[in-house]
């Protein structure tokens, strides 16, 4: 959620780190900061709000045309106290400056014994107690020694970046449980919470591992454990190219990466899938996939529901059994582990915290662990047995969308991949499932086209004007209704929520009256007469039903609806839920377009959520 970057020995080190930041935004933030030492102490700049904010006071406070030998920048996603300039990092005591992504859990113990000792604070974060614990540490120890007694205090999450000001000349770093990294160029070194920050200054890595810390100077980093003892660490080659990350003339990424997906599903393909042949080339695994019994799912938000597509993919498809799980609430439980298991990971980041420490928690259990992940240099990648990674790009709107459907794309090749192995399906049935993912991109590019775009702009006027909206659905399309109902809470803040149409009359039905838009997706399958039946049902006490319908639906059921949002017929249900959601994101993305909402950066919302 918050980014973290510095740098040590740059010319223009406050340049360099604003655009580091800059590069970090879609992540999600309401303040930044920079901070820097200048004779003997430190000298900060902080905003509410943009980056750009934070760059006009930089250079009115004449940053931006000085030298200093090192940096420290962050955004920050409020977590305690309201954001603001007050709360805004860096923080400080007299000789300690950190940046810190993270939470620190017992902060207000170590708070209460730093007041005891007449430290005064100055605002309302966790974070701003491990500079006054550093310098109280300091008084009694050396820096190392310092520096590993304050770390042993600090219980949550933590990654950190640190300025001693009597220390002009290198930057301290620390991580347990939040991402941090090094990056090594000429002269100068560099440290983020994010690769993609360093992506112009310098292709050379390391990461650091939980309960390590560094030393960064402009020359060397030397990094140790947590008993102060010097180790190595590998140096990673990067890909040096940067992607594409403008908006090639859209109104905003988030719209830019909706048209993408078509785009999105022939990389995939193109990876992973031999179409001629119906051969599948995904990356060697460790372990035998005709020997996995059963597989877990596990993730957060978005991915959490492309995991529930999964299910009905693989114990379709393939006939294993399918467990999903939401990671929060997974790392916390005694499940039961099995050899047999698989555990699949999904997150586009790589970087979710609560995806991370349920990965930890199965590695501990000695589960087979396979990571889908857009970012291939993650922490999830790096703790993974195996990776398949999505052919997605970029996704700077923070409501995720093209990565959704990347990730079904890759965990339906992979459902056929068991499927073949398993000798469930044979060449021709692997082919008919392979097909489905390739007729999708022809269906995604009626869905975006002028024709069906003034379709759903016309039905997202009639939206605009409500409070609460219900999504319904059957088999994949109940899932499609889950993701579409959190995209239009995400991006419109209408209380959206998305059941499935069988569960109506068990409670939800309550609720529907003249005053009640309803979202149902209908498609002409095996459930066609079910859902159906849940939108007369519906009908029957005046609900206002907005049918997303193929032509077999619309001809037989449009006469019950407000109006009609038209996708195209499908060959299966793989195509189903790769379709049927780009018409609903761009639903929820015309509503708030028209409530004036900021589609790429919504209230409240970060892209990387690295904390609990």
């Amino acid at each position: 959620m918050c980014g973290i970057v510095g740098v040590v020995g740059a010319n223009n080190a406050v340049n360099k780190i604003i655009s580091g930041l800059k590069k970090l935004e879609y992540r999600g933030y309401d303040s930044a900061g920079v901070a820097v030492i200048e004779n003997s102490s430190f000298q900060m700049v902080k905003q509410e709000g943009k980056i750009l904010n934070l760059e006009k006071a930089a250079k009115k406070s004449k940053f931006l045309d000085k030298f200093f030998n090192a940096a420290i920048g962050h955004t920050r996603w409020a977590t305690h106290g309201r954001p603001s300039e007050r709360n805004a990092h860096p923080h400080a005591s007299s000789k300690v400056c950190v940046v810190h992504n993270g939470i620190i859990e017992n902060y207000q113990e170590l708070k209460s014994i730093l007041q005891k000792k007449d430290v005064n604070f100055v605002s309302d974060t966790d974070s701003e107690v491990v500079p006054h614990l550093l310098e109280m540490n300091m008084h009694n120890s050396n820096l190392d020694q310092a520096i590993v007694k304050t770390l042993s205090q600090i219980k949550g999450s933590y990654a950190l970046a640190i300025m001693i000001s009597s220390h002009p000349d290198f930057i301290i770093i620390a991580k347990k449980g939040s991402p941090l990294l090094v990056g090594f160029g000429k002269d100068e070194n560099f440290i983020a919470s994010d690769y993609y920050a360093l992506a112009s200054f310098t292709n050379k890595i390391s990461y650091l591992e939980d309960e390590e810390f560094a030393y960064v100077y402009n020359d060397h980093v030397d990094f140790f454990n947590l008993n102060a003892q010097k180790i190595s660490k590998e140096i990673r080659l990067m890909e040096s190219s940067e992607n594409n990350v403008s908006k090639d003339g859209f109104e905003n990424y988030m719209l830019k990466e909706i048209y993408e997906q078509p785009m999105v599903l022939e990389n995939t393909l193109q990876n992973y899938v031999d179409l001629q042949n119906n051969k599948i080339h995904l990356p060697n695994f460790l372990f035998d996939l005709s020997k996995i019994k059963k597989i877990t799912a596990i993730a957060c938000g978005t991915s959490y529901y492309s995991a529930m597509i999964a299910k009905y993919i693989i114990e379709d498809i393939a006939q294993i059994s399918v467990e999903v799980e939401i990671a929060s609430e997974f790392r916390y439980r005694k499940a039961v582990f099995d050899d047999s298991n698989l555990m699949i990971f999904i997150s586009q980041s790589g970087e979710t915290a609560d995806t991370i420490a349920a990965m930890k928690y199965a590695k501990q259990n000695k589960q087979k662990i396979l990571s889908i992940v857009n970012v291939a240099q993650s922490s999830m990648a790096h703790l993974s047995d195996a990776i398949i990674k999505t052919m997605a790009g970029p996704e700077i709107g923070v409501a995720s969308t093209k990565a959704y459907t990347a990730q079904i794309s890759v965990l339906a090749i992979l459902a056929i991949e068991f499927a073949t192995k398993n000798k469930k399906i044979d060449g021709e049935e692997a082919g008919f499932y392979l097909k489905q993912i390739s007729n999708s991109i022809h269906s995604i590019k009626q869905i975006i086209s002028k024709e069906s775009i003034n379709n759903i702009k016309k039905v997202a006027k009639k939206l605009i004007k409500y409070n609460d909206i219900l999504y319904i659905g059957r088999g994949v399309s109940y899932v499609t209704a889950l993701e579409s109902s959190l995209k239009m809470r995400e991006l419109s803040y209408i209380n959206a929520q998305g059941i499935a149409a069988g569960e109506l009359k068990h409670g939800t039905i309550a609720l529907i009256d003249k005053k009640m838009p309803i979202i149902a997706i209908a498609y002409n399958n095996n459930l066609f007469e079910k859902i159906a039946s849940n939108i007369e049902e519906v009908k029957a006490r005046q609900g206002r039903v907005y049918l997303v319908a193929d032509s077999h639906a619309k001809k037989e059921i449009s006469g019950l609806a407000e109006d009609v949002i038209n996708v195209p017929d499908v060959s299966g249900f793989i195509e189903e839920s790769l379709t049927g959601v780009v018409a609903l994101q761009l639903l929820a993305y015309y509503v708030a377009l028209y409530k004036g909402n900021d589609v790429d950066q919504p209230r409240n919302l970060a892209k990387s959520v690295t904390v609990e």
